[in-house]
């Protein structure tokens, strides 16, 4: 296993050795983890993929562009309105 140094801000490096504490971790074990589990963007695409070409196998599913991009502005709005933004 390799070492890496990452300078964030202490604020973020604080903040995430809290979150690594409270699930019994260490914040390499809890970092090492989370690399592990997030997605890269080419396989939340293909995952995303995955899902329409289910949908439309299921249930005839198949979004046009523009109702494609009239969806994502929906929940754009919806998030930023639960978020505050």
């Amino acid at each position: 296993m390799s070492d890496a140094n990452v300078r964030i801000p202490k604020g973020a490096k604080d903040r995430l050795a809290a979150v690594a504490a409270a699930e019994g971790l260490s914040l390499r074990a809890y970092l090492a983890r989370l690399a592990e589990t997030l997605l890269t963007p080419a396989e939340r695409e293909e995952r995303a993929a995955q899902a329409l070409a289910a949908l439309k196998e299921w249930n005839g599913y198949a979004p046009t562009a523009t109702e494609k991009l009239e969806l994502d502005s929906e929940i754009d709005r919806r998030l930023a309105r639960v978020s505050g933004r």
